[in-house]
């Protein structure tokens, strides 16, 4: 008798598989008679499922691309998906067709086990979504970004502060990076100030995106393709994925709820300050419904995790490349040396130094936060190149298109390349900007992009202007080597810890430092 539950088990799995990988095949009717788009060979049942790539996943697109071409197809128990190489193909579909690929796929370890939902980029599209989106455009929009900088440029001198006080050789200066970010992201949304990197505030938001990125990769959990797993219970042994749902749960819910309650008592109190989130909740309607506030306060966690961590990964990659490239970094100062005259930078001074911005962009375009996008979903079904898509297919454009958007060199950093050499190094508007790939297509385009340019620009000219960053040196007193590797969460990646050292450019640019305080 003991022996019936595993008869079963053998007898129900091939079933259920078989069920799976059959699902909507009335909906995968192909009119047209048009091929799918190539791809690996599936298995029998399984299909595909052996072949999705759960780590470094735009690693093995790469490869296959060199084999299948622009468009790569794989079929996963019932499921299209269909993986995008370049940028015009991306472009076609995601921007040109966005009526079609703006919605996004069942996530049901995300939004249903994780509580992401409340999050505008894992939204299904639809009106919900668009009240979500408008927010969200309104306070972020091109036009009204300038009305931060006095809080980003007090944020970055308070890094460059953070920056002098920490050893000038400190393998754990990231840490002072990410609370810049958290720092600024805090104050903008909720009027918030925190003092340090230790705070509650910033060590939920780094959980909360180190459980996105896990989620967020097609295949990681069983739970995104058996959706029926959701009954089984956290005890059960194999149920780790649930334990760890229950655990980022809990930390989104921490994210969305107490700071927003914490102005709102701020609020009746009358000594609200200033923020996003408290213009938002004295707009609401004295009458409002539950709804109306909890998009309001959906619309604020999201705007906090969005700018809290992976603009992080940017400025680290932007540490980086100044230890691989010395020139780069000794080009950037002398530009910054000829306009400053010895003070700190303003945002005044953008439109000359066009070489930083040129670094700016080049540090996107360089090792993209977000290799591979998130994905979209065809609503109904396509043709493309002779192709057929049918509906529902999720769809993949790699973020590492910015990779390919300036040859040649376009594996190393090389800011030359936006700059137009006839023109008085003036940045070249007919160079592609990286921004086109870096930050999501169509519909779904990343309403923070501006705030993002603004922020990077004013962090990386405040610390060329004061520090060199050198990589660290061995127990001799010679230079370590220092390597471009990446270590990665699921679908965002971050530099892998490296030794650095961030040493004051002169007593003169030190001085300038510790009176940052009274200025800006």
């Amino acid at each position: 008798m003991a022996s019936f539950p595993i008869l079963g088990c053998l007898i129900v799995a091939p079933l259920a598989l078989w069920w799976f990988a059959n699902r909507g095949r009335n909906d995968k009717i192909n009119p047209l008679g048009l091929p799918l788009p190539p791809g690996p060979k599936p298995y029998p049942i399984i299909q595909n499922l052996l072949d999705v790539p759960l780590h470094k996943s735009w690693l093995v697109y790469s490869e296959w691309f060199k084999i299948y071409g622009d468009m790569v197809y794989l079929r996963v128990l019932g499921r299209d998906i269909l993986v995008l190489r370049d940028l015009k193909t991306t472009n076609d579909l995601l921007e040109k067709r966005s009526h079609n690929y703006s919605d996004r796929p069942p996530l049901p370890m995300l939004n249903d086990h994780m509580g992401w939902n409340f999050a505008v980029a894992s939204m299904h599209y639809g009106s919900l979504w668009r009240r979500h989106r408008r927010l969200l455009h309104d306070h972020f929009n091109a036009g009204v970004i300038k009305k931060y900088r006095p809080v980003q440029i007090s944020v970055a001198r308070i890094l460059i502060r953070n920056l002098l006080e920490s050893p000038s050789e400190d393998s754990d200066f990231s840490d002072q990076i990410r609370f810049t970010f958290a720092a600024i992201m805090m104050k903008i949304t909720y009027g918030i100030t925190v003092k340090d990197k230790d705070d509650e505030y910033i060590s939920c938001a780094e959980e909360a995106l180190k459980g996105l990125g896990e989620a967020a990769t097609p295949g990681r959990f069983l739970v995104d393709i058996f959706p029926i797993m959701k009954w089984i219970p956290s005890w059960i042994p194999g149920a780790g994925w649930k334990r760890k749902a229950e655990y980022w749960a809990i930390i989104n819910t921490k994210i969305i709820n107490e700071p927003f309650e914490w102005v709102k008592k701020q609020i009746n109190e009358g000594c609200a300050v200033p923020s996003i989130c408290s213009r938002l909740i004295e707009e609401l309607p004295e009458e409002g419904s539950l709804e109306e506030e909890k998009i309001v306060r959906d619309v604020c966690a999201i705007t906090y995790l969005g700018g809290a961590d992976t603009t992080v990964s940017v400025i680290l990659s932007f540490f980086l490349a100044m230890c691989l490239h010395p020139e780069v970094q000794k080009k950037a100062q002398a530009e910054l040396d000829s306009v400053l005259h010895g003070r700190l930078p303003e945002f005044t001074d953008y439109p000359f130094l066009p070489y930083i911005q040129a670094i700016a962009k080049e540090t996107l375009r360089w090792n993209p936060v977000a290799p591979i996008a998130f994905g979209h979903v065809a609503s109904e079904a396509d043709e493309y190149n002779g192709y057929y898509i049918p509906k529902g297919t999720f769809v993949l454009g790699s973020g590492n298109h910015a990779r390919s958007l300036s040859l040649p060199k376009s594996k190393l950093l090389h800011p030359e390349r936006y700059l137009n050499n006839n023109n008085n190094n003036k940045i070249d508007p007919t160079i592609r900007d990286p921004s086109i790939a870096v930050f999501g297509y169509g519909r779904r385009i990343c309403p923070g992009r501006f705030f993002v340019h603004e922020s990077l620009f004013i962090v990386i000219v405040h610390i060329l202007a004061v520090f060199d960053i050198k990589p660290g040196v061995d127990e001799d007193g010679n230079e370590v080597e220092v390597k471009p590797n990446y270590v990665t969460t699921g679908v965002l990646q971050y530099p892998a810890p490296f030794s650095c050292r961030i040493i004051p450019r002169s007593t003169q640019a030190e001085e300038l430092i510790r009176n940052s305080d009274s200025v800006g």
